[in-house]
């Protein structure tokens, strides 16, 4: 088969293509969007009728690829970290219901917090969950996980967990593609009780889950992504997961003087880890993100072997796993550090000229400080974040997709007037509704600004859940359709805009503005292809 350059995302996308996929289920999310961007664009996506649509955030993508397995047919599952959380509730009792078609969750995480609110480490959600997990450390390495990766789900009758980093995902490497297999035919399992989760039934679910765990230790220790190659120098043993291992051997272009036991599957390789510490004096673990296998390595080993990592500051307890950083880890002078040189300053991102979120602020903000001084305004994820920065300085608080309506309706619940939030259009569709609902069966004192720009900007300008059903949503939810209001974001309005603001703070209950121009990347991109 051909060989392609391809980023890591590509890789994952184009892996899950060949082995016969039948539906990718997403919410774009960086480092993640590339992968369900490539299958969308990809031609054997429309010949094959591949179902590719975004879906409205990381939990229905979840419940809807289980439901795809369900049917025999193989689905990919993809999120960044942070939507792990939302997916969770699924993701964990997918583990007990097992599958049918093979099915593939890929968690994009994003050490060093480029484009995040935290650092978490989906590993651990594949050990909660106590199934498979993947961890590739190159791109070829990644389209064989996925590539082979549903029939081993099929195998073993469970999802597999697949995490990636975001050096991985956006970096590219030469792949070697393996033959076009066909997608599964509908089928269902044997036991029609599987995907039943009452109480009787999910203890024995989970009984037999726990009974498959031997049975997953031996896999990973016959994997072919767990390797382990001796060295003269027993002093120390390195343990190198995914990524961590191509930054190791960095330092060792002819070949690393010590032990190195190479992760790429989970749960740990019992006989190649008692080989590794048998016989060195240390331990070193090497892994992008969170200690997950230092900690398991403490407590697995018991005393007698120091275990060095992340948590006892060999290496930087945040940020991303680098080669230099390995470099030190190991005792070796990195020559390719690099200062930074002092004539280049950090620039934080800020909102695009022609943005309507820009006029959106404008207005809002002088408004509030005006004439409204006790107020907050409590935002979420999306480019309307970077309200928070100058010059509008406009948002009190960003924690997770949708918690802008939900906090603000706490804050009313404790006294605050006003209690403002702001909330994306695609955030909106993705967690922000049933937060209105429960502001509209308390009947809170809240107004909440929808900002439509008519798409996912953030993310690359992906299609939105909600584009031309906004107003009907609200006004279904429950809103009084005399305070859904909407107004076009354009300095001409500015007075118009200022109005409405006065209008729907003074009123004492829920109202909503929706300010809509579209995006102005996506117009711009819209005007050349025409």
């Amino acid at each position: 088969m051909s060989k392609q350059l391809l980023l890591g995302d590509e890789a994952i996308a184009q892996a899950a293509l060949d082995a016969g996929l039948s539906g990718v289920y997403a919410y774009p999310g960086t480092p993640s969007t590339e992968i369900t961007e490539y299958i969308q664009s990809a031609p054997v996506t429309a010949q094959e009728n591949i179902h590719c649509r975004w879906a409205s955030n990381e939990k229905t993508a979840m419940e809807a690829a289980l439901g795809m397995s369900f049917a025999g047919k193989r689905a990919l599952v993809c999120m960044k970290h942070v939507g792990m959380n939302v997916a969770a509730d699924c993701f964990i009792n997918s583990a007990v219901t097992g599958v049918k078609g093979g099915l593939i969750v890929l968690a994009a995480d994003d050490p060093g917090m480029h484009s995040s609110q935290n650092e978490q480490d989906s590993r651990f959600y594949g050990d909660f969950a106590l199934i498979p997990m993947l961890e590739p450390g190159n791109q070829q390495e990644a389209y064989d996980m996925v590539y082979n990766g549903f029939e081993f789900s099929e195998q073993t009758g469970e999802p597999v967990l697949m995490r990636i980093v975001t050096r991985l995902a956006h970096s590219r490497s030469g792949v070697e593609r393996k033959p076009q297999k066909p997608q599964n035919p509908m089928a269902f399992g044997q036991d029609p009780r599987q995907f039943i989760l009452l109480p009787g039934n999910a203890r024995k679910r989970y009984k037999a889950l726990l009974e498959q765990q031997a049975a997953f230790v031996k896999a990973s220790e016959e994997s072919p992504y767990n390797t382990y190659t001796d060295g003269p120098n027993k002093k120390l043993g390195i343990v190198a997961c995914g990524i961590g291992y191509n930054y190791l051997m960095e330092s060792y272009p002819e070949g690393c003087e010590h032990p190195v036991l190479k992760i790429g599957q989970y749960p740990l390789p019992k006989k190649q880890l008692l080989e590794l510490v048998g016989s060195c004096d240390e331990i070193l673990v090497l892994e992008d993100g969170q200690p997950f296998v230092e900690k398991q390595l403490k407590g697995y080993l018991g005393i007698g072997i120091k275990v060095k990592g992340r948590l006892d500051g060999t290496l930087p307890q945040d940020g991303e796993l680098t080669p230099d950083s390995v470099a030190r880890a190991t005792g070796k002078e990195n020559k390719s550090t690099f200062a930074t040189p002092e004539l280049v300053a950090a620039r934080p991102p800020a909102l695009c000229d022609g943005c309507g979120h820009r006029d959106v602020y404008a207005v809002l903000t002088q408004v509030l400080r005006e004439e409204y001084p006790a107020h907050k305004v409590f935002s979420d994820i999306g480019c309307y974040t970077l309200g928070s920065n100058a010059p509008f300085n406009a948002i009190d608080s960003c924690v997770d997709m949708g918690a802008s309506v939900t906090m603000a309706k706490g804050a009313a619940d404790a006294g605050l007037h006003p209690a403002i939030a702001v909330i994306g259009d695609s955030t909106f569709t993705h967690s922000g509704m049933t937060g209105l609902l429960d502001c509209i069966n308390g009947n809170s004192n809240v107004t909440i600004i929808i900002s439509d720009n008519e798409t996912t900007a953030m993310t690359g300008g992906q299609d939105s859940a909600g584009t031309g059903k906004i107003e009907s949503i609200c006004i279904g939810l429950g809103v009084d359709p005399a305070h859904v209001r909407t107004v076009v974001p354009l300095k001409k309005n500015h007075e118009e805009m200022a109005q409405i603001f006065r209008e729907e703070i003074n009123h004492k209950g829920v109202s909503v503005v929706i300010p809509r121009r579209e995006c102005i990347q996506t117009l711009k991109r819209k005007k050349r292809s025409e």
